[in-house]
């Protein structure tokens, strides 16, 4: 099976990446069912990628029934070390505009439908979540949206909420309240997911709106969003073709390293079966161990 080391995971309005040499389509399966597409294997700027479109071709799959724990462990599978996310955000701050991008280095979990670990039926782990976001690729991220031009923010925290509907006017002022700078539907589970499978995980936000705060504006119509996404889109490919030639090697920041001590079920403990699912998560932390 082929590998790679950096995995993209397409958003609303990114479905393919432009540029990929040695193209190869892999279907995969995994302990937590199928992916939301059948993955795309290739180099961009000589390194390997493999890409995956969170909603699936076509755009058919719902933000809450997104297969993410397939997602992220099929992209585990084939040896992804990092990850570059793209979501579709709404914004609660004037000078975050429509149009301009986000690296976010915070998170707010306003999801209720969603299984959001790997981890249970005889196994605990709490991985450390202080820090959503990976630091290193995050400003790799950041430098590289920098360079194309873009009207880009280092960061902000992001409110995931469970959709499909956006917000009402209400729980928007709410959001602003708490000092949240954007909004979207599929930054959680992924991120914590991401943790738990120790890849390093950032997040590109295009801005397409500011959500319903704002006491004169009319709804936001999807048509509208769908044209400033296609701006974003352009932009966003060019970012993701800066970053991977920029991403290292070798990992030195703590997400590698996410498990090391988050178990907490002792390894006698834990049911067979559930080793034998999640070896490819923890097998590294139970060797020597009965």
């Amino acid at each position: 099976m082929p590998q790679a080391k950096i995995g993209v995971i397409g958003g609303s309005g990114l479905y393919k990446i432009d540029g990929l040499t040695d193209i190869e389509e892999v279907n995969t399966d995994t302990p937590f069912g199928k992916p939301s597409a059948p993955i795309t294997i290739g180099r961009l700027e000589g390194v390997g990628i493999a890409f995956l479109p969170r909603h699936g071709k076509g755009h058919h799959i719902s933000p809450t029934e997104v297969p993410y724990r397939a997602n992220v462990y099929a992209l585990k599978s084939l040896g992804v070390e990092r990850i570059i996310a793209i979501n579709t955000v709404g914004s609660f701050k004037q000078e975050i505009k429509p149009g301009d991008l986000v690296i976010p280095d915070q998170i707010i979990d306003r999801t209720r439908s969603r299984v959001n670990s790997f981890f249970n039926q005889g196994i605990v782990v709490h991985i450390p979540f202080a820090e959503s976001f990976c630091p290193v690729l995050s400003q790799i991220v950041f430098d590289a949206a920098k360079e194309t031009g873009a009207s880009v923010h280092p960061k902000g925290t992001y409110v995931a909420m469970e959709g499909p509907a956006f917000s009402t006017k209400a729980e928007s002022r709410l959001y602003r309240s708490w000092g949240a700078d954007i909004i979207g539907m599929t930054a959680l589970p992924e991120a914590k997911l991401a943790r738990e499978a120790e890849i390093c995980y950032a997040i590109i936000a295009g801005v397409t709106d500011y959500d319903s705060w704002q006491e004169k504006s009319q709804p936001i119509t999807v048509d509208v969003i769908l044209n400033i996404l296609r701006q974003n889109t352009d932009t966003i490919k060019k970012i993701i073709k800066l970053a991977v030639a920029r991403i290292p090697e070798q990992r030195d920041c703590s997400c590698a390293i996410a498990l090391k001590d988050a178990i907490a079920t002792a390894p006698k403990f834990m049911p067979t079966e559930q080793k034998k699912k999640l070896n490819l998560l923890i097998g590294k932390y139970l060797k020597g161990d009965s």
